[in-house]
Parts: structure tokens; C-alpha cells; sequence
């Protein structure tokens, strides 16, 4: 399957012709006696996930004698503010956990993270391909993405057949039309997990890669500036559909992903129909089930289209996740990413996370029918926006995010996020 190059900030692009060396062992983070020990923040706090990053980091101390790695699982939505205050104070951990776009970029900016740009294999180099741009400042490589993210909405097969949804919405005004027959049929249409802001922010997102063209939203990553008309747009476009109704009740204060009430739990028994999300959906979603495996009827299909955009057709928005090295960690630090993206630990992964992983030569083990739409429309796709609030950085993310909560809750307009957001890149 060929790489599909994710568009990041103007300063990522697409590493070609890197000079590769073999990875050193432990430059700095040694002790006396030549062992290297090193620490490593994830996201993945419980079942198989957890497990193997557990089982990846054992296997990688075996291979590697005198190296050792304390884990420390993070809860997903604690992250971004753990780890800044971790940078911020020099205590950062040798391995974290990164997204690229914007909020890699400031990292770098800010002299924190680890130039791996020599220490990348070059047959890793070759397996991520494209995505190995959301990674990449200035031609230069900060970190290896383990999975390739992209979103759109999942559904359950099962509800949509017994509200007599018979074909997949291609355009806003058919996805209004099946929300219809779900409520008859006394279905919550779609979940949204809307207290931890990203999810509700997602919708937004979606709204601006089919109202703004590919070239306003790389001009808005260089300028910081939001002013084309677009924005409005696909602001003024998620308040229309809002009014609707489409969500579940109480989505203001449902989690995304903690629990069996939140918005992927509420897919995973069967209380909602749809969720607009990124690949790792299908692998949140098995955790929450009652018998804690897939959901055989999960499936799969594109953001609809809406009237008189300027996004190209069949664009995608999404993202990657992958682990950058601290800017003092040992060069072991590269040899576990390096490690981490051989093809069997990318096939165990995949597995594990039930994702898509970054790897090429591991996407052969991909099953989930939901994944398997996903993977054909992004390798199929034009082009790939990274998450708004990953390619803008992080205080102008999170003013975005907050805005577009703030329209859902009848607090704000279309205007007031464009608002929000240019007041943040004026800070910046």
C-alpha cells in the first residue's frame, strides 16, 4: 500500500536521502558501570495496549543487556499538560509520546527534544514512508510515528439496520436524514463525548476540511491567520447541524473514552449509533465492551460532503501517533523506536491497539472492517490535514477547541471561534 503524506506545519516535511548511521548505545543517561537507563511516558493505561508496550519494552531490555525502562502509563487526556510541565521543568522523560504537527514543532523550537535525524534505520525510514512528515521539523526527524490516525465516522451496522438506515450518508443533508430514522427508531443518533473538548472540536475540524481549500489551511499553518471566509463557514455550517439535535443527551458532560458511559462506550453497547473519530476507535471501543473484544457489527464511512465547499473530495483529517526522544535522552532512546517499528512489533501492535499502524510492510494484518474502509480512503485520499489543534500547536488548539465547545453549549457563535483562535496566534 503507498505512504500517504499527512500535511503538518510548513516546517514538516518529507525526509528524503537521510544520511543513516547505526544507532550508539547511551550518549548520555549512562551510568559508571555502562548501563543506560531510561524512562518512558504512554498513553495506554489498561488491557492489551498496556500490555504491549510491557511486552515491547521486556523484549527490547533482553535484546539489549544494561538497558533498562521504567514505564509510567498516562491517562490519554492528562498527557499534553503532564508532559509540558515535565519539559518545562527538565524532568522530561527520555521517551514520550508524540503527535507531530504544531505541538511538535514548539518542542523543538523550545530546545526540547532530541534531533534523530542519523539514528533513524533506514529500512524503518522506508516502511513509515509519508508518514514520517508529521515527525519531521526543518528536514529534520524528532520522532518515529507507531500508528497512522486518520477519522471520519464510525457506526454501528446493527442500529443502522434496525432504524431502516439502509446506505451510508455521502452529504450532511443524508447524514440529518438518517439522524431522523435513528430517533424514531429511539436511537441516540451520534456520541460525542464533548467534556474533554477535542471530541466536539473534531466536529469543527471536519466542517473546515470541506469548506476551506487544501492551500487556506496550509496558509493558515504558516500565517497564524484565520480571517478566509471558510472558517466562518464551517462554524456557522456545525451550529446548523447542531440545531438539529444529532447528539446524545448530556454530551456536554459525557467523557470520550473513559468508561462504559462514555461516548465510545456508548457505541460499544450499542446506547448510540455513530461517533466521529480517528483510527484508534475500533480499539477503544473493544475495551469497552461487555466481553471486552471488537464489535462485530463496527463499521466505517467518510465525513459526508456539504454544498459549496472549497475542500477537495475525498480529503482526510487525521493524524499519527509516534514517540519522541527528550533532547538529553541516550541515543537507546532511537534504538527502542527503531526497535519498536520493526514489522513484528508494528503487526503486534496493530493487533494489540486494533489501529492502523505506521509501518507499511505491518498493514497486511489488518482485519477490522472498519479499519479496512478507513485504510482504502486514506491511501485513496488527496490529501491528509493534520488535526487542527496538532498542526496550529497547542495554546492555539486548545483556544479552538474551547470556542467550538463553548458554540455547542450555546455560548458562542461561528465568529467567536475564528475570534478565539486569531487572539491565540496574536499571543504567540
Amino acid at each position: 500500500m503507498k505512504a500517504r503524506k499527512l500535511l503538518a506545519v510548513s516546517t514538516a516535511v518529507v525526509v528524503a536521502g537521510l544520511a543513516l548511521g547505526a544507532c550508539g548505545g547511551g550518549d548520555g543517561g549512562g551510568a559508571d558501570d555502562g548501563s543506560t537507563a531510561m524512562t518512558f511516558w504512554h498513553n495506554s493505561t489498561t488491557g492489551p495496549g498496556k500490555a504491549y508496550w510491557e511486552d515491547t519494552v521486556a523484549a527490547f531490555e533482553e535484546a539489549n543487556p544494561g538497558v533498562t525502562i521504567e514505564i509510567q502509563a498516562i491517562q490519554n487526556e492528562d498527557m499534553d499538560g503532564k508532559l509540558q510541565t515535565a519539559l518545562n521543568s527538565g524532568d522530561a522523560p527520555d521517551i514520550f509520546m508524540a503527535r507531530g504537527g504544531g505541538k511538535l514543532a514548539d518542542v523543538v523550537e523550545a530546545g526540547q527534544v532530541k534531533d534523530l535525524t542519523e539514528l533513524v534505520d533506514a529500512d524503518v525510514e522506508a516502511a513509515v514512508g509519508g508518514s514520517l512528515a508529521a515527525m519531521s521539523v526543518d528536514d529534520k526527524v524528532y520522532g518515529l510515528p507507531v500508528s497512522i490516525l486518520p477519522g471520519g465516522m464510525f457506526y454501528s451496522g446493527d442500529l443502522f439496520e434496525q432504524a431502516g438506515v439502509s446506505e451510508t450518508p455521502t452529504t450532511i443533508e443524508e447524514l440529518e436524514a438518517a439522524n431522523d430514522q435513528l430517533k424514531a427508531a429511539g436511537i441516540a443518533p451520534i456520541a460525542l463525548g464533548a467534556k474533554d473538548a477535542w471530541p466536539a472540536a473534531h466536529w469543527y475540524y471536519f466542517f473546515a476540511l470541506r469548506y476551506c481549500s487544501q492551500d487556506t489551511m496550509n496558509e493558515a499553518a504558516e500565517t497564524r491567520t484565520f480571517d478566509a471566509p471558510c472558517w466562518t463557514e464551517a462554524g456557522e455550517a456545525l451550529a446548523d447541524f447542531a440545531a438539529t439535535e444529532p447528539f446524545n443527551e448530556g454530551f456536554l458532560t459525557t467523557s470520550a473514552q473513559q468508561g462504559a458511559g462514555s461516548s465510545a462506550g456508548m457505541i460499544a453497547n450499542h446506547q448510540a449509533a455513530m461517533e466521529l473519530m480517528g483510527a484508534w476507535n475500533p480499539g477503544q471501543i473493544a475495551s469497552l465492551t461487555p466481553d471486552e473484544q471488537p464489535l462485530p457489527d463496527l463499521q466505517w464511512f467518510p465525513f459526508p460532503a456539504v454544498d459549496g465547499g472549497e475542500g477537495e473530495p475525498g480529503a482526510m483529517m487525521g493524524g499519527v501517533d509516534g514517540y519522541s526522544c527528550s533532547v538529553d535522552a541516550p541515543d537507546a532512546c532511537a534504538d527502542f523506536l527503531n526497535f519498536a517499528l520493526s514489522k513484528e512489533s508494528q503487526e503486534a501492535y496493530a493487533d494489540a491497539f486494533q489501529t492502523l499502524p505506521a509501518s507499511t510492510e505491518a498493514q497486511s494484518v489488518v482485519t477490522d472492517p472498519a479499519l479496512v474502509s478507513i485504510l482504502e480512503a486514506y491511501n485513496e485520499a488527496p490529501y491528509v490535514s493534520v488535526w487542527l489543534d496538532t498542526l496550529y500547536g497547542q495554546n492555539i488548539g486548545n483556544a479552538l477547541n474551547t470556542a467550538v465547545v463553548n458554540l455547542l453549549a450555546g455560548q458562542g457563535t461561528a465568529e467567536d471561534i475564528v475570534t478565539a483562535v486569531n487572539d491565540a496566534a496574536a499571543k504567540e
